[in-house]
């Protein structure tokens, strides 16, 4: 419960009607939770404008409006705070509301293309060994220390997301990491939080729907940076081509990590197979579990932020040196008697998949096909479907194009775009198979000993939406499932 001048502190008002005394007891950006003493925020969302709902909201007890637009028939006892950019001031009002919580906390934010969930996952994984209460919020999970909570978002709206970072204060928590994605700067739902620090991992074409431009799409991520504190850190990927343009305007301590450029936190790859990667990470050279180039940059962004906060290096590669990342990413299941090698990935992007199927290619021994299931998601930038599929053609012996999370576009449409510009011998690879689950079977069936089978596109999810239903789906249960009817 706040007083509504107390928490309207930071915001600059158009005006206000009303009495600003009045006591706030909850704050929503959805009017189908409003109950008594709410103050009620109507946002313009890229479906629905919350300000058709305002007299719904005002009707079911809110005692206080913010909004863009003035409703015309106002209501005696409820106050009315009119603004410029309702989206822009919500985390502002959220974070007054709840107390500030970012301010209580050290919260790390990671954002780039692909990466955000492992690296964000790993820094959990590695600050809770390290012996700290810890807070996560990702595309998979969001973690309050040891409780754990669905994610709907990568990242949250920005009064769910102050609401979180509150409970992770209450809990005790030290340390956030969290995922934040272009969608999230755009819509200002980070902003009312104070960060300690920002890591980049790469930027690839990706959201093109939304953003529209790569260039835009850059811009966004690049903000982020541009907003954090001077008393933060900024650590970017130097290896990738737009790396170090996310650090030119920020305010923040300029830290950089690679494999192959200059940079203050530097790794090299000595060895990369099925049992980990050996790495010299600085002087010091480490051994991890995980498999891949993707990984390793991943880990060199984990290990960069961790020493930048102030760990130990080698306390921090210790801990490193067993923690597996996050569910869903390069997953590995044998089939039995270990003749076929199952991959479970959730790359979407031509970017994420050549990385994956990169790392493959590097396991493989002479003789293991690849055999790739794939898809792309519906109502997403139908530009990289074409792209994707040649991409997997390319870097796969064997392709089976189906379904993903067509939502509300048919199944067939999805296909017949990812193979559009398919000719000759990339076409020849391609089984197309809408059904996931025959799909996932199909290419077990088709698998010889020692080949390796890629699921790429879903990774963790549980599900799979069609036409706005989300269906169960996981596709390590299917993979596992097949894999029992084999007899290679």
């Amino acid at each position: 419960m706040a007083v509504l001048k107390d928490i309207l502190i930071r915001i600059q008002p158009v005006q206000v009607l009303g009495d600003t005394a009045v006591e706030v007891n909850s704050i929503c950006i959805d009017s189908r939770k409003v109950a008594a003493g709410t103050l009620f925020i109507a946002l313009r969302g890229t479906a629905v404008d919350g300000h058709q709902f305002i007299d719904k909201a005002v009707d079911m007890g809110a005692s206080a409006v913010v909004c863009e637009q003035l409703p015309e028939n106002r209501k005696d006892g409820v106050t009315y705070i009119q603004v410029k950019d309702s989206a822009a001031v919500a985390g502002l009002i959220a974070s007054s509301f709840y107390g500030d919580p970012s301010m209580q906390m050290k919260i790390v934010g990671v954002t780039g293309t692909n990466g955000k969930t492992t690296t964000a996952t790993l820094l959990y994984q590695l600050y809770k060994a390290l012996g700290y209460k810890t807070g996560l919020i990702s595309t998979v999970q969001n973690h309050i220390d040891d409780a754990v909570e669905i994610s709907t978002h990568t990242t949250p709206d920005a009064v769910s997301i102050q609401a979180l970072l509150a409970k992770m204060a209450d809990a005790g928590c030290e340390y956030v990491f969290m995922e934040v994605s272009s969608h999230a700067v755009h819509q200002h739902r980070i902003d009312g939080i104070q960060f300690a620090g920002g890591i980049f991992t790469n930027i690839t074409h990706d959201h093109l729907d939304y953003h529209k431009t790569f260039d835009e799409y850059i811009r966004v991520k690049k903000a982020f940076f541009d907003g954090l504190p001077k008393e933060a850190f900024a650590l970017t990927n130097a290896d990738d081509k737009r790396g170090m343009v996310m650090l030119q305007n920020t305010n923040a301590s300029k830290n950089a990590y690679s494999l192959k450029a200059p940079g203050n936190i530097k790794g090299k790859i000595l060895e990369n197979n099925l049992t980990g990667l050996v790495m010299l990470v600085g002087v010091h050279e480490a051994h991890f579990r995980m498999i891949g180039t993707f990984n390793a940059y991943n880990l060199l962004a984990v290990y960069g932020a961790a020493t930048l906060l102030g760990e130990d290096e080698m306390k921090v590669l210790s801990v490193l040196s067993n923690l597996h990342g996050a569910p869903g990413r390069f997953e590995t299941y044998m089939s039995p008697n270990d003749k076929v090698l199952g991959i479970v990935d959730y790359a979407h992007t031509p970017d994420a998949l050549i990385n994956v199927l990169a790392t493959v290619k590097q396991l493989r021994v002479d003789g293991q096909q690849i055999i790739t299931v794939v898809g792309c998601g519906g109502d997403r930038d139908k530009t990289k479907r074409p792209v994707m599929a040649e991409v997997v053609c390319e870097h796969s012996d064997r392709v089976i194009l189906t379904s993903d999370n067509p939502r509300s576009e048919n199944p067939e449409d999805i296909l017949n775009d990812m193979e559009a510009s398919l000719t000759g011998a990339h076409k020849r690879k391609v089984l197309r198979i809408t059904d996931r689950r025959e799909a996932i079977k199909t290419a077990c069936a088709l698998a010889g000993q020692q080949d390796i089978i890629l699921i790429a596109g879903k990774g963790h999810e549980t599900y799979q939406e069609i036409k706005g239903v989300k269906h169960p789906f996981d596709d390590r249960a299917v993979l596992t499932e097949a894999f029992k009817t084999l007899n290679k």
